[in-house]
């Protein structure tokens, strides 16, 4: 262990300077269905921009991107949505070692993975593990409760961050602070679950905390007391980073392995049992964002409460929330609803009914899955398509291309393709064939032809895609060749 000196004096050990540092654990393989329509399976909430130009996931990577503090992160999510995370990183000049969980296991085995690859990171990892899909409004005192709780998690404390509250909430869990360990960090002396309105009040006067889902620790502690708890679980994880394959750069976790592992939350798995559970209070405009009353809350209202995104008239409505990413949307004489539209789903509910939401989205999953699933913009790591018109024979989409990407090499029993290019330029192979096509010029791809799209160029390439067949199901593409390892 060598020392930093100055003037022939040691000042600090490069071990000092390593430990004072955290790893960020980013969590961000959630669906999401709270805020549906806007939200869906195929692309959540934490990758929407629901406050401005960012995401939740972006917004949280800049909290703990202070190099004096923070150490390269960690992000944990799944394959579907890897080539999202890259993208997102990418717009906000990020970079991250991105683990891909082979299936959901709840918190707990993701935390317990990302804890174990800290580990092999720095086996006297101190980890932060995150919900990417938070919404934090003081950065700053988010950031002091960090360096205010860091201590307690290298003393071997699992630290997590209890915020004072603003009203007896229902939708979260509360923490009732014990006695003080240092400075603010108190012992936490238990968890409570959600309660209802009249006990939620009653935990406020008795200076209970909202519990937010953020924690901090020591890699081998939080592993250790896992271990206490379920030992097969823990050796299943550690097994399954073990056995990391690489693959385009991301960190892919062994399937057999992690799914031994048990489906738990991290809270149930070790936090309502271990000894060494503290708390920070902190109060720095935390939400967890979880409905459309949460987003409402955290908008800009005009004189009579109402929120808007997007093209919003209102006229005698009163706390209303409007979202709308392509129709003016018009509200009269009403009070506190929610209106939600996408271009192929509208919501209209009542602002402070999550529950019923969710009741809801259960009932679509059985009668309307695919508005659950996917939005009409279907994005993939070459870009995006887009349904326009679809009849029983023909489908138009519009396609956007990045720069320097190129769909894989396919091709298609049941249908023939036409693309006509209206920005940019494309680079089209049919059969032996390769040609440039640009704009307002067009090419014609028959039945079965191999074929492949890309865009040489340094703008977005956007073509329109006429298919004419007999079916015309994205399940009719069969892959030879693709950078992405889709084959």
């Amino acid at each position: 262990m060598r020392a930093l000196t100055m003037s022939g004096s040691p000042i600090i050990t490069e071990f000092e300077v390593r430990m004072d540092r955290i790893i960020p654990l980013i969590m961000c393989g959630g669906a999401g269905t709270r805020l549906w329509p806007a939200s869906r399976e195929v692309h959540p909430k934490q990758f929407l921009p629901l406050f401005g130009t960012r995401s939740t996931f972006q917004e949280t990577l800049l909290r703990v991107s202070d190099p004096a503090l923070f150490e390269r992160p960690i992000v944990i999510t799944n394959n579907a949505y890897r080539f999202m995370v890259l993208e997102q990183l990418a717009g906000i000049g990020r970079e991250a070692d991105v683990l891909l969980e082979p299936a959901r296991r709840d918190s707990g085995p993701a935390i317990a993975a990302g804890a174990a690859f800290a580990q092999a990171r720095d086996r006297d990892a101190t980890v932060l593990a995150l919900a990417a899909d938070h919404v934090v409004g003081d950065t700053e005192a988010f950031v002091a409760a960090c360096r205010e709780g860091l201590a307690a998690a290298k003393a071997g404390r699992i630290v997590t961050f209890g915020v004072n509250p603003e009203r007896p909430a229902t939708e979260y869990g509360y923490i009732s602070p014990g006695d003080t360990i240092s400075g603010q960090v108190r012992a936490v002396a238990k968890f409570v679950e959600k309660p209802d309105a009249a006990t939620a009040a009653d935990y406020i006067k008795s200076g209970y905390l909202w519990n937010s889902g953020n924690f901090m620790f020591r890699a081998t502690v939080l592993l250790d007391e896992y271990r206490n708890f379920d030992t097969a679980s823990v050796q299943a994880v550690i097994e399954a980073v073990t056995k990391t394959e690489r693959d385009l750069g991301f960190v892919k976790l062994d399937v057999d392995a992690f799914g031994a592992a048990k489906a738990i939350s991290i809270d149930y798995a070790v936090m309502e049992k271990t000894a060494h559970a503290a708390v920070v209070p902190v109060s720095c405009g935390w939400s967890d964002v979880g409905s459309w009353h949460a987003v409402w809350e955290l908008s800009d209202k005009d004189g009579q409460g109402n929120a808007a995104r997007g093209a919003a008239v209102f006229e005698d409505s009163r706390n209303c929330n409007v979202v709308t990413d392509r129709a003016l949307v018009a509200l009269e004489g009403v009070d506190d609803l929610v209106v939600v539209a996408t271009q192929d789903a509208i919501l209209v509910s009542r602002q402070k009914d999550a529950n019923g939401l969710k009741r809801l989205v259960a009932k679509l999953k059985t009668v309307a899955p695919e508005v659950t699933e996917n939005h009409i913009k279907v994005h993939r790591p070459w870009g995006s398509y887009q349904s326009v018109d679809n009849g029983d024979r023909h489908q138009v989409k519009r396609i956007i291309v990045k720069p320097g990407e190129r769909l894989s090499l396919q091709k298609h029993h049941h249908r023939s393709e036409h693309w006509i290019v209206v920005r940019g330029a494309a680079r089209v192979t049919v059969n032996e064939t390769v040609k440039t096509v640009h704009e307002n010029e067009s090419i014609y791809i028959p039945i079965g032809a191999v074929h492949r799209l890309e865009n040489p160029g340094k703008i977005l390439l956007e073509l329109i895609e006429v298919q004419t067949g007999s079916y015309l199901g994205e399940d009719d593409i069969i892959r030879i060749e693709d950078d992405y390892q889709r084959t």
